[in-house]
């Protein structure tokens, strides 16, 4: 390869992978943590000892519409899990269950912690309604990095995978950290980067195929691949809903050794009312989710999607869907998944550190400003992203209870400005090693609080078989002995490294004490 074409792809891998790094450090960051997410809402919402009868979930509905009639256009009801063991209605981002004595109360989540933490993984944190969309731009620069990574790498592919050299030449075993971990998990970032696209930019990228080839229709054409059933248009003849026992009977025979998590209910009370049922088939396919769609009136089948029975276009979508949020396997999956989507935080960390010292002038006394804003740009938006998701689990079990949803995210937010601001007014070396030290100390906080608000220690847990908050001791405090130690070394760095760079806590040597050593 020509050695101008070959600048070429690093100019192109190193600008676009600036731009989208720091977007996707806290999509990586934040994904890793919901991989865990039906048992992190357990560790959120501690279970009750003895987990609630399972009801007809009939009752709970009637309730809900005699006392909310606009309800019947659209809700749908959470059926009763390992994690999750009380049946819960939702319409309009309102929340019903049934007390004890089976009395309907509308009550407001008592936490949003993984969701929250989810919703950081598709935005980056930046607001909803548009945030998403950044993302997939991002995914869309992202693929381009990947595929101008591989390019500049193949040559000395064979020689340098397993290299990680050791010693004074900070940039060289930067460098080899992250070419090996970027090829080792190349397969995991080309499948992030396309399905992160599809899933973010699907409908947009369909629009002109829409409008300008397909008449209007396309929507049409491949709605029955995207969802199981398009919401029916009313009849205008009011007719009862069947009896939800009867209904997930039905639901039973049409597929065999579903597990029902969730009825999605449109126009009840009309004669076209609808339920569409979904769940997990346990088959040992990569997209394993199946639905059942009923008339909810008369219980006549409408549509069964198995599996096995997957058009192509929802075999490709549901597999997509499947293999980003890794749930098609166990914990085995998920945990590979973890360490994956944490290695893949770590490349775009290592990437903006291989920029700076990619241009340090060592024959020089003072740095490139350029350096320096990228070291603390770095440092505020990584470090705080960190300690921001720290932040978010204290305060679950810290702030008051009736307002966790709110004081959890005011602390991911307050932390992750606040540690942008300190990285600005701070000088590097000094700013990596006080944010890293409070990132180990948030981190190492999060089981000690929970031992104090629950009165239930990691071990005792442990012996109980609560996985779950061991679990998430032992990571919290294996995180935190990380970035204690990433902290020391920042700091030693700073003291006894080269004095001509950012991250030096040394003064350089007066131009003057220069010529003079040097005569």
């Amino acid at each position: 390869m020509k050695s101008s074409t070959l600048r070429t792809f690093i100019a192109v891998h190193t600008w676009v992978g600036l731009v989208a790094g720091f977007c996707l450090f806290i999509a990586f960051y934040a994904g890793a943590v919901t991989l865990f997410h039906e048992e992190l809402h357990a560790w959120e919402t501690p279970l009750p000892q003895a987990a609630a009868p399972q009801r007809d979930p009939q009752l709970l509905i009637d309730a809900v519409l005699q006392a909310n009639p606009k309800a019947k256009e659209n809700f749908y009801v959470r059926m009763p899990s390992q994690f999750e063991p009380e049946m819960v209605l939702e319409f309009d981002e309102r929340h019903f269950r049934l007390d004890a004595g089976g009395k309907l109360e509308e009550f407001r989540e008592r936490s949003q912690l993984v969701d929250f933490v989810y919703r950081l993984h598709y935005t980056a944190g930046l607001p909803r309604s548009w945030g998403i969309y950044v993302l997939g731009v991002v995914c869309i620069l992202y693929g381009l990095a990947l595929a101008s990574g591989v390019i500049i790498y193949a040559p000395t592919f064979f020689k340098d995978l397993f290299a990680l050299r050791i010693g004074k030449n900070i940039k060289r075993m930067w460098q080899d950290a992250h070419n090996a971990i970027g090829m080792l998990s190349l397969p995991f970032h080309v499948m992030y980067a396309w399905s992160g696209a599809v899933l973010a930019l699907g409908i947009i990228l369909l629009a002109p195929f829409q409008y300008l080839i397909f008449d209007g229709k396309l929507l049409q054409l491949v709605g029955p691949d995207i969802t199981a059933a398009a919401p029916p248009r009313a009849a205008g003849v009011a007719a009862p809903l069947a009896p939800a026992l009867q209904l997930l009977a039905e639901v039973r025979r049409a597929a065999p050794g579903i597990d029902i998590e969730t009825l999605v209910y449109h126009r009840a009370g009309d004669a076209n009312a609808q339920m569409q049922a979904y769940g997990h088939m346990h088959q040992q396919t990569v997209a394993d989710m199946g639905a059942v769609v009923l008339n909810a009136s008369s219980g006549k089948l409408q549509r069964v999607v198995m599996p096995e029975n997957f058009s192509a276009g929802t075999r490709f979508l549901r597999s997509l869907q499947a293999l980003h949020f890794g749930s098609f396997g166990d914990l085995a999956v998920k945990w590979t998944y973890f360490v994956l989507g944490v290695g893949g935080a770590f490349l775009f960390y290592s990437g903006n550190l291989l920029w700076i010292e990619a241009r340090r002038k060592r024959q020089k006394l003072v740095q490139p400003r350029s350096g320096k804003l990228m070291a603390q740009a770095t440092l505020g938006i990584c470090l705080g992203c960190v300690a921001g998701v720290s932040a978010v689990f204290l305060a679950n079990k810290l702030a008051p209870a009736g307002q966790l949803p709110l004081w959890e995210e005011r602390s991911y937010y307050a932390l992750f400005f606040g540690c942008v601001l300190w990285a600005f007014v701070r000088p590097p070396a000094r700013a990596a090693h006080e944010l890293l030290t409070l990132c180990a100390v948030l981190t190492l906080a999060v089981p000690l609080a929970h031992w104090w608000h629950t009165g239930l220690n990691p071990l005792l847990a442990l012996v109980q078989g609560d996985g779950v908050v061991t679990g998430v001791a032992i990571v919290a405090m294996l995180f935190a002995a990380l970035y204690w130690k990433m902290a020391r070394a920042a700091l030693h760095r700073g003291r006894h490294g080269d004095p001509h760079s950012v991250w030096s806590l040394r003064q350089a040597p007066s131009a003057q004490e220069a010529i003079q050593q040097a005569a």
